[in-house]
């Protein structure tokens, strides 16, 4: 008997913050390169309310199984209360950039006050940091606090501003570098859980392709998320 994988590969969800992304930001950019990337939309994205965004976030998590979410600024905190409510279920991974203070001063903190406090559990999928030195809304201690509490790696990216448009950062390919690192992590991450799958059950996988959002080249690679048995059974 052999297991026979979908054809599919991981989709790539993009989480803006406040205000969302405009076009010349690279999650806009990286919206419209990366084949099958979507976007989770809000109903107001001047007046973030949690319970609202949180929703959105988790339809766009159904449509897209096994997504990798690509957050910025305020749709890291998303992530982390989307994790703590539920379980991170049908996520596989997360890249997340410049995540906002929700409990800093001035206007735009008292906007995201019902994101606070961010939670700091250990996130149940692998997960990348990116922060910046002078970014004027977190400290580079409070983000690698955060990184800590998430269980996620963390990459320093110096004099970086907010790590969007006005910072000088369009396409970003070291960013899309960074997401690159992340998938291959999440798919080998798939490929033990499947080699225990296979030890357990005695079948032998079948192959998929595994993306590269750099160069647009494959690998083979197999993933449990999707497999399914060709003698009459589903997974």
């Amino acid at each position: 008997m052999t297991l026979q994988a979908r054809d599919a590969t991981p989709p790539i969800l993009i989480v803006p913050g406040l205000y969302n992304s405009g076009p010349d930001h690279w999650q806009s950019h990286w919206e419209r390169d990366l084949p099958g990337a979507g976007r989770v939309e809000q109903q107001d994205w001047e007046r973030p309310l949690l319970g609202d965004w949180t929703i959105s976030l988790a339809e766009a998590v159904r449509q897209r199984p096994g997504a990798i979410l690509v957050a910025h600024s305020l749709g890291c905190a998303l992530v982390a209360h989307f994790a703590r409510v539920t379980g991170g279920r049908g996520v596989g991974g997360a890249m997340l950039v410049a995540p906002a203070d929700v409990n800093r001063e001035g206007p735009a903190g008292r906007l995201l006050v019902g994101f606070s406090p961010i939670p700091r559990q250990r996130l149940p999928f692998p997960s990348l940091v990116v922060a910046s030195r002078n970014d004027p809304y977190v400290e580079i201690e409070r983000a690698e606090a955060f990184a800590r509490g998430w269980g996620s790696e963390f990459v320093d990216l110096g004099r970086a501003g907010h790590i969007n448009v006005a910072s000088g950062h369009g396409a970003w390919p070291k960013g899309r570098a960074l997401l690159n690192r992340l998938v291959r992590r999440v798919t080998d991450d798939a490929r033990q859980k499947e080699r225990k799958l296979v030890r357990a059950v005695g079948v032998e996988p079948t192959l998929l392709s595994e993306p590269d959002f750099e160069s647009g080249a494959s690998t083979s690679f197999t993933t449990p998320a999707h497999l399914r048995l060709r003698e009459g059974w589903s997974s």
